[in-house]
């Protein structure tokens, strides 16, 4: 991506995040409302991930486990995931606050997914141009594998199955989406995620 393209990016992201905010706002303070008193906590998740160049940031969901210590990646059938948090996860209501990230430009709309530390931020050699990028709310490899939880609750060894098979797909992926970006293709990947 030229220049001018993270320029056009980031001006269409500012623009977007901010109409998002104004009109989904009150379903952001319900939801935060529910995970409250659900979970007896701070309704907000707030996690450290490795954003544009390797820098960390704080992401900011809506929270759906009763308990988030312990692995970092999370199936279908695991038991920390609360009644209000399936639903928001269904319906993707626990993203909305990513859309802060977005106005304070940690995230864009499109992108890689922003990973914990020990995965982006290993990456070598041409894997790093995903680092060059900021870390999106959606994007071809999260549209992929939108049904990620599902296929992990399935396999014997999640962490290996995730680290061997998934996650070295959802870099090519992202390789190729940095390397042919195009605003016309985010807004297509934005419109794919909205409908399901």
């Amino acid at each position: 991506m030229s220049k001018v393209d993270k320029i056009i990016k980031r001006v269409f992201d500012f623009s977007l995040a901010l109409i998002g905010l104004l009109i989904t706002w009150p379903i952001i303070l319900t939801a935060w409302i529910i995970a409250s008193f659900e979970t007896k906590s701070n309704g907000f998740f707030l996690q450290k991930r490795v954003g544009q160049d390797g820098k960390l940031f704080t992401i900011i969901k809506i929270k759906t486990m009763h308990n988030n210590k312990g692995s970092t990646v999370t199936t279908a059938n695991d038991n920390r995931i609360t009644k209000s948090g399936r639903f928001f996860r269904k319906y993707k209501i626990d993203e909305l606050p990513q859309l802060i990230n977005v106005l304070k430009g940690d995230m864009s709309f499109v992108g890689p997914r922003p990973d914990v530390p020990g995965y982006a931020d290993k990456l070598k050699g041409e894997d790093r141009i995903i680092l060059s990028v900021k870390p999106g709310i959606t994007g071809p490899a999260t549209i992929k594998y939108k049904n990620e939880e599902e296929i992990l609750a399935k396999v014997k060894d999640p962490i290996k199955y995730n680290n061997k098979v998934i996650w070295p797909d959802k870099v090519k992926i992202n390789k190729e989406y940095i390397k042919n970006w195009s605003l016309k293709k985010d807004i297509e990947y934005i419109i794919k995620t909205i409908k399901g």
